[in-house]
């Protein structure tokens, strides 16, 4: 793909061999590019500020490989029943004095029941009255939970991908990537905004890289919001100890997300913890125009704003402000 051809505006018909194609570009001109693309619709000096709380914690039924919140893996992981709205609300405050703009809850749930929904719903509604978008992440839902959501004033809904189709089985097995693709779908049809992206470095190939965007990019409208993980290896769970991922592949894999899917904000998300300022900087220059804020990220550790607010000071990069 020319980089002419993102420029003038998103396409729906991408293939594995074109995806394939991008993330394997002579390093520097596909930053150019990808550059090039997010200047033109982002201001590269800004990043979104988002904060991740999880409000379910763990006795998640699902086999996922890289997760510590599957009651199948021994991580020492303590389950936590979901939070009461009043503690919920205290954490959205907090986020927001951070200057976080969005805020995110996550749920360890397979699919919740449709009571989990309507309390997760209240919590929703509350946050959103405190001027901030909402996202929740609570598993596979059906159209009529979708709607609940929707109707509680739900912005974004977080299911991410993981990984490309053929790489899908080798990390999870209780449901399949279809399953997935239909929960996206009932939350396209209800008008709640997507979120969904996937991770690195769980022992994929750059092809399954490339899988994976050529699936998010086929979706029509493109995701408005495509979080880019790094895995972060938890003892326990089985891909503890794979051979860690080129960090360069990471940032191949955001600057093809930019140029694939122009108009979407793509998220720098899980991993930062253990990346380098350096490897971060050429992340965001890739393409990427969004962070989650604190010292924790559903279970496992984030920078902390102390990191955070120095990276982003020599970077001469703001956080959005609502």
């Amino acid at each position: 793909m020319d980089k002419t051809e993102s420029l003038l505006g998103p396409r729906y018909n991408w293939s594995v061999e074109e995806a394939e194609g991008l993330i394997s570009r002579p390093f520097h001109d596909l930053l150019a590019a990808a550059h090039e693309v997010h200047r033109l619709r982002n201001d590269p000096h800004v990043v979104e500020a988002a904060m991740l709380l999880s409000i379910k914690t763990g006795a998640c039924p699902e086999d996922c490989a890289y997760c510590p919140q599957s009651a199948r893996w021994n991580t020492g992981l303590k389950p936590e029943r979901l939070m009461p709205v009043d503690d919920i609300m205290a954490a959205a405050e907090k986020a927001k004095r951070a200057g976080a703009t969005r805020f995110c809850m996550g749920a360890a749930w397979r699919e919740p029941n449709d009571q989990q929904v309507a309390e997760v719903s209240l919590a929703v509604r509350e946050v959103g009255a405190l001027g901030m978008e909402t996202c929740a992440t609570l598993g596979m839902l059906t159209a009529e939970q979708a709607n609940t959501l929707a109707g509680a004033g739900l912005d974004y809904y977080n299911h991410n991908l993981d990984t490309s189709p053929e790489f899908y089985g080798e990390i999870i097995t209780t449901r399949v990537y279809q399953d997935r693709l239909d929960t996206l779908a009932h939350v396209r049809d209800s008008g709640v905004k997507l979120c969904t992206g996937g991770i690195v470095g769980m022992g994929e190939s750059r092809r399954d890289r490339a899988g994976l965007l050529a699936q998010l990019a086929q979706l029509d409208p493109h995701p408005e919001s495509v979080p880019i993980n790094l895995l972060v290896q938890v003892p326990g769970t089985p891909l503890f100890g794979t051979d860690k991922l080129d960090p360069l592949e990471l940032v191949r894999t955001i600057a093809a997300a930019r140029l694939m899917m122009p108009e979407s904000v793509v998220r720098l998300s899980a991993g930062r913890n253990e990346m380098t300022d350096e490897l971060q900087a050429l992340c965001l220059h890739a393409g990427a125009s969004s962070i989650f804020l604190g010292d924790r990220l559903l279970t496992t550790a984030n920078p902390g704003a102390t990191r955070d607010d120095a990276l982003l000071e020599r970077l001469d990069t703001n956080l959005a402000v609502q």
